[in-house]
Parts: C-alpha cells; sequence; structure tokens
C-alpha cells in the first residue's frame, strides 16, 4: 500500500490500524534543537480522542504518545521522531457481521476489490483513528512554527451554520464547549442537534473553519506546490472530507472582478482579504483562512441494505461505537495538518534562499 507519507522536507509517514496493537509515525525532517513540550503534544491528542464527551464515540482510548527517538532533554535532534500510541479498548467482535459484506459509502469494497483483502476491523488503515498519529506531527510542527498561530472551529453543523465574521468570534471560547464552536449560544444549538441526530441512531455533516495568523510573506512555490494547493491535498486527505474552500471560496463566483480585488495599503498589507491570505500560490502575509466540509459518518445504527462478497444483496445494520457527528473531534486534526503544511513549506523557503 502506498500513500502513507506526507509533506517533502517536514515529512511525516504513519503506520498502524484501528484495530492493530498501535497506530504511529516517523516525522523526518524537524530540525534539531526545536523546544518539545510532550504536554502540548498530548493535550492535542486529548483534543482528539474518543470519549470525551456525550456527542462522539464513546470508545475509551487513552491515545497516550510514546516518543522513541529524534528527541533528547526536551530538544529535538534533527534524526527521525519515532511515535507510538498504544491501542488498548478494541472491540473487534463488533465488525464481525461485516466481515463477509461491504458497508455503505465506506472504503470496504474498494479495499477488497483493490488489494483483494481486507481488515474489517474498524476498517483498518482507512480508519479515522489513524489520524491520531497525524495530530501527534501536527503538535511537533506547531511548536516548530512557533508565532505562527492556527485556530480551528466548528463552523456549521447540518444546516445550523454560524453567520459571524471570525474576526468577531473569540478564539478562546472554542474549548469550552464539546461541538467547539466559539459561539455559546450556536455551540448550544449545535450540541442538541447532534444528540437528537444520535437518538435517532443516525448521524450529520458540518464544516470548520480555520484561521492562520502571523504568516510570513513568501510560503509556498508557484506552480504545481501553490501553498492553498498543498492546503486542499491535506485537508482532503482527513477522512470524510467531501470539500475545501479558501478565501472567498464558491461565494467569490458571485462578484465582478472590480469588487473581488484585494487593493493594497501603503505596507503591501490588503484592505480587503477576499484571497484568503494567499496570492499566486504564495502567502502575502494576510491571515489563511478556508472552510473543510465533513459527510455525515457513513456508519449509521440503523438498517440497511448491502451486498456481500458473492454480490447478493444482504440486509445488515450497523454497529459498535461510532461519532454521531465527526467535526468537534477533527478541529486538532484540521489544525495539525495545517501545521505540517506550513512546516515543510517554511524549510522550503529556507532551502530556496540557501
Amino acid at each position: 500500500m502506498a500513500g502513507n507519507s506526507f509533506g517533502q522536507l517536514f515529512r511525516l509517514t504513519t503506520f498502524g490500524e484501528s484495530h492493530g496493537v498501535a497506530i504511529g509515525g516517523v516525522l523526518d525532517g524537524c530540525p534539531a534543537g526545536v523546544d518539545l513540550d510532550i504536554e502540548k503534544i498530548q493535550s492535542e491528542l486529548n483534543r482528539r480522542k474518543p470519549g470525551q464527551s456525550a456527542i462522539v464515540t464513546q470508545r475509551k482510548e487513552p491515545d497516550v504518545v510514546e516518543i522513541y527517538s529524534g528527541v533528547f532533554e526536551g530538544k529535538t535532534t534533527g534524526t527521525p521522531i519515532g511515535f507510538a500510541i498504544h491501542n488498548t479498548n478494541q472491540k473487534s467482535k463488533d465488525y464481525s457481521h461485516i466481515k463477509d459484506s461491504y458497508r455503505p459509502s465506506h472504503a470496504d469494497y474498494v479495499y477488497d476489490k483493490k488489494y483483494g483483502f481486507r481488515d474489517y476491523r474498524g476498517g483498518g488503515r482507512s480508519s479515522a483513528r489513524e489520524t491520531a498519529s497525524r495530530v501527534v506531527a501536527g503538535a511537533i510542527a506547531k511548536q516548530f512554527l512557533d508565532n505562527i498561530k492556527i485556530n480551528a472551529f466548528v463552523c456549521q453543523v447540518g444546516d445550523m451554520k454560524l453567520e459571524k465574521d471570525y474576526r468577531d468570534l473569540d478564539f478562546s471560547k472554542i474549548e469550552s464547549n464539546p461541538v467547539r464552536c466559539p459561539d455559546p449560544e450556536m455551540a448550544q444549538n449545535m450540541e442538541d442537534y447532534i444528540k437528537a441526530i444520535k437518538k435517532e441512531g443516525d448521524t450529520i455533516g458540518g464544516v470548520i473553519t480555520c484561521v492562520v495568523q502571523n504568516v510570513p510573506i513568501g510560503l509556498g512555490e508557484p506552480v504545481f506546490d501553490k501553498l492553498h494547493a498543498n492546503l486542499g491535498k491535506a485537508m482532503l486527505s482527513i477522512n470524510a472530507v467531501k470539500g475545501f474552500e479558501y478565501g472567498s471560496g464558491f461565494e467569490g463566483v458571485k462578484m465582478k472582478g472590480s469588487q473581488h480585488n484585494d487593493a493594497y495599503n501603503p505596507d503591501g498589507t490588503t484592505i480587503t482579504n477576499r484571497s484568503g491570505g494567499i496570492q499566486g500560490g504564495v502567502s502575502n502575509g494576510m491571515d489563511i483562512y478556508f472552510n473543510v466540509a465533513f459527510k455525515p459518518v457513513a456508519t449509521v445504527l440503523q438498517g440497511y441494505e448491502t451486498i456481500n462478497k458473492e454480490g447478493e444483496k444482504v440486509t445488515a445494520q450497523g454497529k459498535g461505537r461510532h461519532d454521531p457527528c465527526v467535526v468537534p473531534r477533527a478541529v486538532p486534526i484540521v489544525e495539525a495538518m495545517t501545521a505540517l503544511v506550513l512546516a515543510d513549506h517554511v524549510l522550503l523557503a529556507r532551502s530556496n534562499k540557501i
């Protein structure tokens, strides 16, 4: 299986399956001498881990990271950083009913056809549990980036949408509620809605907004490695993501060019920021902001029709512990993938100056 690595110079390779012994990764390219706070890494993992509230999967995993290499006396050594997170609460029997059949909108069918074999326990490599390794690497990238600030939050669940401009929001309130929406009233409405959906044995999708501040001018390469292109690839690599837009996004098509253009201030900043902090594939020093759309979780705890390995129609029912809405736990994943892209581009920018 190819495609287990991400990044060029700041490069992460992950390993492991949802119901295996452990998941983990190797992060290569992190420069030596970066002060590394292990507690901050663990804190990021705690934001993603299951069982943290009534509106997420109740799988109970401590998700404690163990770092095996690349760190000495609290600093990175410049060598590969190897780490692992042991799985301790697998319930593989919850998936025995799909051993010979395929769940709708999952990777089951295509994995079987592509590889001729699949790990049906929780989806194996296709499970969103793999993203815990990304969060570890992203937490390291955040500490390398230092002054660059990355804040993601839930702006929409189903058709319930936060219409406020991100500049009018208090990011310190993101972690004050289980939905991770910085608007308390909307957060409560979203939480109630997710609970109602869960009670129906169903799921719902949503949108995460990410804002990156203090980005230096010059990150991104102008052709195939445009900064927004790599951010798009990073976001679309996350389980359940169906869409990515940055800056004015799809709303920009409603405007004329004379309205959409970002006019300059004398200091090089722009009066508006419909470009989303990126022009010509290169960061311009303004805030980078983008939206990431997540589909409803495919496993619903209701009866459904599907096919088995023989192509026969069969009926089945979802079992196990699953999120009724994935977006609250996906917030730290979006931040982590953003940090990995930016760290990679910081190193690429440095290499261009040598």
